[in-house]
């Protein structure tokens, strides 16, 4: 639901300049060091870049779904690396305090993400529970002394994205050991600074260098009570659910806009590069597999703003959203070994865009939930409807 079009026009564009201009010229830079300019992370925060999807009641821009991820269209026609240090704070990191959280917490929090002051991630993942998120074992055991209620959490979350640079953690525990099930989960906001929290190493990856994740211990970490979101216990995992069916649109939206960045690279570099005295883009076979990802990166489009806009309805979208990640992240790693393969040798090396963006754009099929996770969810939900 876009709410005005000329005001989202005028946003898209400023996005769409800043890439062009700001970010594509650093991509390089990103990739050779590792970080992100702070310059460029200051002219993030000043764009609003922090707090797309965070409420305008406090400090954010309020984009519907439909407004995000056309903005993500655009944002992922750059390394992804950049949109990675503020998504979080607009998806995973933010939408549990936003959904499920107590005004309180929303008022101390959310302003701090909108602008950029404090980053977020989310602690979900441990080494024994990734794609079974429900058999965490972190757990959050209720202390009640002369400083009143408290948790204590203990457990390692794995791979969490922007944890190095995080100051707030949305962290999911086990706050009923006698309930395995997803019953006896809780959500919690742990502070960066918070006693008995420490950070691995950062993790080295195949790709996406500029975006960090690490190993967050927690060893005796006391929290408040107040930190449990929402101010109740058991409904951590729901939150998560109703977290990762946004996300999921978003990195759907994010894949999209890649594919079209690999494949305008495609076709330059084959209207270019001559071979028997023509252009490569005038040889049937490789206009093959420019029209192959012209068309799924087309359908991947359609797919993603049509669950928007039924979000932006009210309606349950969790079968759309898995159908959309599951589709927008399988054609994305399809567009790129297509662009590698227009690009020829010189796809295979660093010095054109298409090698760095093969190997980041692996990722996607991977995170928010694997292509075999969104499977099973579609199915599942499919028996469950034709059941009723």
């Amino acid at each position: 639901m876009i709410r005005d079009n000329d005001t989202l026009a005028a946003l898209i564009d400023a996005i769409r300049r800043f890439v062009r201009e700001r970010l594509v010229p650093n991509e390089s830079v990103v990739a050779d060091t590792d970080a992100i300019p702070e310059v460029l992370v200051d002219e993030m925060k000043a764009l609003g870049l922090f707090g797309l999807s965070i409420p305008e009641d406090y400090g954010g821009l309020g984009l519907t779904m439909e407004e995000e991820v056309s903005v993500a269209f655009e944002l992922g026609k750059t390394s992804p690396a950049f949109r990675s240090l503020f998504g979080t704070n607009n998806g995973i990191g933010s939408q549990g305090i936003i959904i499920d959280g107590t005004e309180a917490q929303k008022h101390r929090y959310l302003p701090r993400l909108a602008s950029g002051e404090l980053i977020a991630s989310f602690a979900l993942t441990e080494a024994g529970s990734g794609s079974d998120a429900a058999s965490l074992c972190t757990s959050a055991r209720r202390i009640e002394d002369g400083d009143g209620v408290h948790y204590l959490l203990n457990g390692t979350k794995r791979y969490i994205t922007n944890a190095p640079e995080a100051g707030i953690f949305t962290v999911m525990a086990r706050t009923d050991p006698a309930d395995r099930s997803a019953r006896g989960i809780s959500a919690f906001i742990v502070e960066r600074a918070t006693p008995g929290l420490s950070l691995g190493k950062t993790d080295r990856k195949m790709g996406q260098r500029g975006a960090h994740t690490c190993d967050v211990i927690f060893e005796d970490c006391r929290v408040g009570a107040e930190q449990l979101i929402g101010n109740r216990e058991g409904v951590g995992f729901k939150t998560a659910m109703k977290v990762l069916d946004k996300g999921r649109l978003h990195i759907a939206a994010v894949c999209v806009g890649v594919a079209e960045r690999m494949l305008a690279d495609a076709l330059a570099y084959a209207m270019d590069r001559k071979q028997f005295g023509q252009s490569i883009a005038d040889f049937q076979l490789v206009q093959a597999m420019l029209a192959d990802s012209r068309t799924e990166s087309y359908a991947a489009r359609c797919m993603v703003l049509d669950a928007a806009r039924k979000r932006d309805e009210g309606r349950d979208v969790g079968t759309e959203a898995a159908c959309a990640k599951l589709f927008a992240s399988e054609m994305c790693g399809r567009v790129a070994d297509r662009a590698v393969q227009i690009h020829g040798g010189a796809g295979y090396v660093s010095d054109y865009a298409i090698e760095r963006f093969y190997r980041d754009v692996r990722l996607f099929r991977i995170y928010e939930g694997t292509s075999q996770i969104q499977q099973l969810v579609i199915a599942r939900n499919m028996i469950r409807e034709a059941k009723t």
